[in-house]
């Protein structure tokens, strides 16, 4: 009796197989981790292949921003305009930042580069806000995150297509004619916008950790734009000032003002290539590739892990 209940039962179940086994046989069936982040190849193949996602996703972001306003989709142009209004009353009236531009050159400066920049700025603002702000949509369906601030940076590249039927009508009455130098636009825009959506990929990484961000970025993007030859002239605020030669360069260069520059060079016809700083084409097509490619990788990084924690 002793001897029977001392003897151990025999073994009902079977072994786990070890890992690597199970490794082994989910790849045969085609299975991989849950979330995992995929190689940079097919993660490109991915963002394409989820395109008019993207294209669809702007066009409703941009209808639904101003959907309570009485103006509606009047207000994409009427907030730059107004902008406009403002700076060229205190820097264009009240504080003489009109130096070095004819006075009848000066309104079409200032509403372009209120304009091109604005583009700039809100495709950061957006990108800040592209994850932690759609949390919702990311924890319950699976796509590439990119898809994101992709789409909103392309939904802000649509806002200023419709602010440059009022900046045609500002040239053609400040006697800005179209000719074949306003083509120009189109390659100066299409850089503006690679380099836009690397910026907007670059802070929804950093705000999709860091919220407070998005508190933070309206004073960094104010300064930036008052250092950016906005409201000025760059060269001829500089010129009788006592400031080193790579700071003058650093302010020409920095990619806020070339994209500024090119699209007034296009578009108003006193502003000639006097203005414009040596290689502007170049520096427009390097901090285009630069922000856009390192924009992608530093987003892609970080693939496996928003939405979560």
């Amino acid at each position: 009796m002793s001897q029977a209940l001392d003897t151990p039962p025999a073994a009902s179940a079977r072994p786990e197989p070890p890992e690597t086994d199970l490794a082994a046989l989910a790849a045969r069936h085609g299975l991989t981790v849950s979330g995992a982040r995929p190689s940079l190849g097919a993660y490109v193949r991915q963002l394409w292949g989820r395109r008019h996602f993207i294209l669809a996703f702007s066009q409703a972001k941009l209808t639904a921003q101003y959907s309570k306003a009485k103006l509606g989709q009047l207000w994409q142009v009427a907030t730059p305009l107004l902008n406009a209004a403002v700076y060229f009353f205190i820097f264009g009236l009240l504080l003489g930042a009109r130096k070095g531009i004819p006075s009848d050159v000066y309104v079409p400066f200032l509403v372009t580069g209120v304009f091109v920049f604005t583009f700039t700025q809100s495709s950061v603002l957006a990108g800040v806000r592209a994850i932690s702000g759609n949390l919702g949509l990311v924890r319950a369906l699976h796509f590439p995150r990119a898809s994101l601030p992709v789409s909103f940076a392309l939904q802000q590249l649509q806002q200023l297509l419709f602010s440059m039927i009022v900046l045609v009508v500002v040239m053609i009455g400040f006697k800005s004619y179209p000719d074949a130098s306003w083509l120009l636009v189109i390659p100066a825009l299409a850089l503006q916008f690679l380099f836009n959506t690397g910026l907007a990929l670059i802070f929804a990484r950093m705000g999709s950790k860091t919220p407070d961000l998005a508190q933070l970025m309206p004073f960094v993007l104010r300064t930036w734009m008052y250092a950016s030859g906005v409201m000025f002239s760059i060269p001829a605020m500089l010129e009788d000032k006592n400031v080193p030669a790579w700071l003058a360069d650093v302010l020409q260069w920095n990619p806020a003002a070339i994209y500024m520059d090119l699209v007034r060079f296009a578009l108003i016809d006193k502003y000639d290539s006097s203005y414009l700083p040596p290689h502007v084409w170049a520096f427009a097509l390097g901090w285009a590739v630069l922000a856009g490619v390192v924009g992608f990788v530093y987003f892609w990084k970080a693939e496996e892990r928003y939405g979560r924690g």
